[in-house]
């Protein structure tokens, strides 16, 4: 298997509208015809025209339909079905089937299953049962790409290709042997001899070192309470997301050899705490970006929504994107599956749109009756259409007919002034069962920073480590645990021409081998911190008597990770220090540091203090960066700006509180839900889960 990590970008495509329609944000779902007698079509597509919808996403699990036996082909039912919709003016983003293989494939060939790291089969019954590594599973799923290909390359209603679905979502590691041959030609590619995996992996550590390719296994199952090779393991990481995404490749190629212009893509499935492929890098494979995303209940659910949709845009450098499926309303698979509140249906789907979304999907078009997803919310849910979620689709259908009339196509987010940035392989590092503390992960502070800032008024972009974050005024680098020589030297760059950076505990542990950094931490950026960490000092109550918190100075407190700062650069301030009893060795000592480098200044913290910690402590760094003018916003508010050509802005509004808000209306009055406008005109008071759209033109 060849590597795929590639800094290389694919021409940015998105699909056009069919012939004699004009561009509208899309707008539909997935739809799923082969699970409904005939006799409903007529019906979906009434509804479909009257909630405005424009596009479905058809076929992504239709390969036992579309091919009921080995080399038999049914696309009649298909071709009935895109004829209908096409007329209706409903275009087709048309997936290549593959996503889950049909029974008689299985049976035929039950060498295509994925095995999990005990060598335990996955058998067949739900879906991506297969193993990216399999060549006979490769063979099957290109025929059909093919097939599909060359009887659909003329038809007009079709103006996308779907490729596969949610890769990984239950197929990411594959501990198999064609895994292992696949995963022994990765090793041989990205390190040339077996010596240097030997040194990447550190394997004279416990009896490890190998002398040939051929010795490499998955990390498979060694025994509860052991300790896998962290190298070996990030590596298998990374090797898992290329394995899935050189299949997608070879689906994707096969497809675009048919049909060189038609445009492809595959959706992601980005949110702040999933990091099952490295997104980042998948990001350069399509031609536009696509992602699935579905709301976290409770307190975080506007502000992670909004996390995951700025990830996204970063990922798409900004180019326009798919928000390919959401949700109407409840989920089926978490333990409790919470309902949207009143507004929340159209809101969150504009947060998206706000983020840089040209197009909005759900998971699905009409609720299934049968089946693993049956109480999975839908377009038209099994309470028909004379239900208030059927009534929210139709109201966000003409919403985003009336955000394309006053001109969104074509504008893009506003580039904020603070970047927070995000790192895949971080996080799979830190998953390691062997850290300080079990109790910290990345994933969580480049969150919790972002939500701090918009609790003190700045909304900020979340960018990917590979992203440009050396661009914005100010920069936050929490617990990215991966620092390489080259991002070493970028944010020294970076620093030391102007830029402000903010560094947390937990960030430059180790470069990209997992190999930690010599002589103190941060190791590689001590000089541009200005300090030097000599130890952790985790926190926690798992013990009678250990310490869970720290108080400091500043009147915040810190849990779960402490650094302890032994020395500070000459110059260096010392904004916050922490408060203890002396026997601790922590009273007194540095905790937040502000730090002079080149032309520019750093801040770093060296502990977790949670978003409202950072929240509290975010004026004193921002002043000490000289950047307290970042903070220029209510923070009761989320506000977003697309900027468009010729000065045309966008500004999106979000009622981040559980009470009224009042803000002064940025321009003509576009869209709005649960607001009302007051004052003379110049104002909207936002209800909770409300929202408001204003459009600015220029002046001459």
């Amino acid at each position: 298997m060849t590597r795929t990590t590639s800094s290389a970008r694919r021409e940015f495509r998105w699909p056009q509208p069919l012939a004699g329609n004009k561009p509208r944000i899309w707008y539909g779902g997935d739809y799923n015809p082969d699970q409904w007698p005939e006799d409903v079509w007529d019906d979906d597509i009434r509804l479909m025209k009257q909630a405005h919808v424009n596009f479905v996403s058809l076929g992504i699990f239709s390969w036992a339909n579309i091919e009921p036996e080995e080399g038999v082909w049914n696309f009649a039912w298909l071709d009935r079905i895109i004829d209908k919709l096409g007329k209706a003016g409903i275009a087709v983003d048309l997936a290549s089937a593959t996503a889950s293989p049909p029974p008689w494939l299985t049976s035929a060939h039950p060498e295509v299953l994925w095995q999990d790291y005990r060598g335990d089969t996955c058998w067949p019954g739900a879906r991506q049962h297969w193993r990216p590594t399999s060549p006979i599973f490769r063979d099957y799923a290109l025929k059909l790409c093919r097939a599909m290909a060359e009887h659909y390359k003329d038809n007009p209603y079709v103006v996308a290709w779907h490729v596969g679905n949610e890769y990984g979502c239950h197929n990411r590691f594959d501990y198999s042997d064609d895994a292992m041959r696949a995963f022994q030609e990765w090793c041989r590619e990205r390190y040339g001899t077996i010596d240097a995996v030997n040194d990447a992996w550190g394997t004279d550590f416990w009896s490890q070192r190998m002398t040939d390719f051929s010795q490499i296994i998955p990390p498979r199952f060694i025994g509860d309470g052991n300790f896998m090779n962290p190298g070996k393991l990030l590596d298998f990481k990374r090797f898992s997301s290329d394995a899935l995404k050189a299949f997608y490749e070879a689906e994707r190629d096969a497809l675009a050899e048919i049909t060189p212009d038609m445009p492809l893509t595959t959706n992601f499935m980005v949110s702040a705490s999933n990091s099952v492929m490295n997104y980042d890098d998948w990001g350069s494979a399509v031609d536009f970006v696509s992602n699935d995303h579905y709301f976290t209940p409770g307190e975080a659910h506007l502000d992670e929504m909004a996390y995951a949709a700025s990830l996204t845009d970063g990922i798409a450098r900004k180019n326009p994107w798919w928000l390919m499926e959401n949700s109407t309303s409840a989920v089926n698979w978490r333990p409790i599956n919470y309902r949207k509140e009143p507004g929340q249906t159209v809101r969150d789907a504009m947060v998206h749109v706000a983020m840089g979304a040209d197009a909005v999907g759900f998971f699905q078009w009409r609720q299934s009756r049968a089946g693993a997803e049956k109480f999975h919310s839908s377009m038209v849910p099994l309470a028909g259409e004379d239900s208030q979620v059927y009534r929210d689709v139709c109201a966000l259908g003409r919403d985003l007919d009336r955000l394309a009339d006053a001109g969104l196509l074509g504008s893009r987010v506003e580039r904020a002034k603070v970047a927070v940035v995000f790192d895949y392989e971080s996080q799979w590092a830190t998953e390691h069962t062997a850290t300080p503390t079990q109790q910290v992960r990345h994933w969580t502070e480049p969150l919790d920073w972002f939500r701090a800032l918009l609790d003190v008024g700045v909304t900020a972009d979340v960018v990917p480590v590979r992203g440009d974050w050396d661009k914005y005024d100010v920069v936050v680098l929490p617990s990215v645990y991966l620092l390489s020589e080259a991002d070493s030297e970028r944010l020294r760059t970076y620093v030391n021409g102007g830029g402000r950076a903010i560094v947390t505990y937990a960030t430059g542990i180790s470069d990209e081998r997992d190999h930690i950094w010599l002589g103190g931490f941060p190791g590689s950026i001590r000089d541009v911190v200005g300090v030097r960490v000599e130890e952790f000092a985790p926190l926690g109550d798992d013990f009678p008597g250990t310490q869970s918190s720290v108080e400091l100075s500043n009147g915040t407190a810190a849990h779960d990770w402490v650094d302890v700062i032994t020395s500070v650069a000459d110059g260096a301030r010392v904004l916050a220090t922490y408060e203890d009893d002396p026997w601790t060795g922590l009273d007194g000592m540095p905790a937040i540091v502000a730090n002079e480098f080149g032309k520019g200044r750093t801040a770093y913290v060296g502990c977790r203090l949670g978003r409202d910690g950072l929240a509290a402590s975010l004026p004193d760094v921002l002043d000490a960066l000289g950047v307290a003018d970042a903070a220029d916003a209510d923070a009761k508010v989320l506000r977003v700006v697309r900027e468009g050509e010729a000065g045309k802005r966008f500004a999106f509004l979000f009622n981040r509180t559980r009470g009224k808000v009042t803000v002064p209306l940025d321009g003509e009055l576009v869209i709005s839900s649960k607001t009302a406008v007051v004052g003379d005109g110049d104002a909207a008071e936002i209800e909770p889960n409300g929202f408001v759209v204003a459009r600015s033109l220029p002046t001459d």
